[in-house]
């Protein structure tokens, strides 16, 4: 790795960005804001040239307000401000970007290069394909049937976890009746306790019940393991629902099915979303589980199976790891893009009301 051309590359950014934002700074000062004048402080001195010498003012400013900007204090601030963030995007996107290159890499051992010196998809036609050669020997995988696998876990997992949190938090929050407040301080305490603490009762309680190497049984794991913090979440949530829209629609006639599917889970879906989208994530992730209670290779879930590429020294490959890491990652951040705005509004919404 070049560090004096990445350092090269750091100063160039700095000093361009830096140019950029006192640009921008000096348009917002005479009037001018949008993508025009970001775009234009892109071009070194050309756009300062232009915001200061041959733009007229649309508005009338400070006398000194357009020097302010070029003080010591206000550049060495941009500067130290735009040099964190790059530091920081090199920080994360020269992992993400060795990782592309691995899953480019024609060996199967581990990487020395940023980007190898000839890429290839092989890795990636080796997992879809369920067949490849490497080093003259031909391998297999299961790595659609992992993948098939933890989709089906994720989505209902999904299903169950909104259904049955969505249902006690409703019955928690509007409804009065005894032991109520024993139950919500006995799921408070259940939600102190992660799952893997019981991992010799569960192992025994699926081999009673003949539920050792099925996949869709982790549901059920998983499923009653986000009970306990959602119902707090999505009650607190539910809280800061007006009761007087319950008891309007009573008046209306509205039967507790119609209050609940026409007032209540429209209004919730911030909340709701948040929940689903972490519920579909939970199972991508998790290792100690899957690992623990499913046994055939062909049964495994993406996170037992990835892992395999780099612990079992007889399937080694690293560069399949890495291209299985991609593959993983891609719906997981498409989803998040597409339910950004339930995310954020997901995660402070259980704190409107305890």
């Amino acid at each position: 790795m070049n560090f004096t051309l990445i350092f090269s590359i750091m100063v160039v950014l700095i000093l361009l960005f830096t140019s950029q934002s006192l640009t921008v700074s000096v348009a917002e000062r005479k009037g001018y804001k949008g993508i025009l004048p970001g775009l234009i402080g892109f071009i070194p001195g050309v756009g300062m040239y232009y915001y200061i010498k041959i733009k007229k003012s649309k508005r009338n400013i400070a006398k000194g307000s357009l020097r302010h900007v070029f003080t010591p204090s206000n550049i060495i601030g941009t500067m130290f401000i735009y040099t964190e963030l790059i530091v920081l995007g090199f920080i994360v996107l020269v992992p993400i970007v060795y990782v592309i290159g691995a899953s480019l890499n024609p060996l199967s051992g581990l990487p020395r290069t940023i980007w190898p010196d000839e890429p290839t998809l092989r890795n990636f036609r080796f997992l879809l394909s369920g067949v490849g050669e490497y080093a003259g020997q031909e391998v297999t995988t299961e790595f659609t049937s992992w993948y098939w696998n933890t989709l089906q876990i994720a989505f209902f997992t999904m299903v169950f976890a909104v259904l049955f949190i969505t249902g006690t938090a409703y019955v928690f929050s509007r409804y009065k009746f005894k032991g109520k407040k024993t139950g919500l301080l006995l799921i408070l305490v259940l939600q102190m306790f992660p799952s893997f603490l019981a991992l010799i009762a569960l192992f025994t309680l699926f081999h009673t019940f003949g539920l050792l190497d099925q996949p869709l049984a982790l549901v059920i794991v998983y499923t009653a393991g986000a009970i306990p913090f959602n119902v707090w979440l999505i009650k607190g949530y539910l809280q800061s629902i007006p009761k007087e829209l319950d008891e309007s629609a009573k008046i209306d006639g509205a039967s507790k099915l119609t209050i609940f599917f026409k007032i209540i889970l429209p209004l919730s879906l911030p909340i709701i979303g948040f929940v689903a989208v972490t519920q579909f994530m939970a199972p991508w992730m998790d290792y100690i589980l899957p690992s623990f209670l499913i046994i055939s290779e062909e049964n495994w879930t993406l996170a037992v199976g990835i892992f395999a590429f780099i612990e079992d020294q007889t399937r080694l490959n690293y560069p399949a790891f890495a291209a299985s890491a991609i593959l993983v990652a891609i719906p997981i951040t498409m989803l998040y893009i597409a339910f950004q705005r339930y995310l954020i509004e997901g995660i402070t919404a259980g704190a409107n009301k305890g």
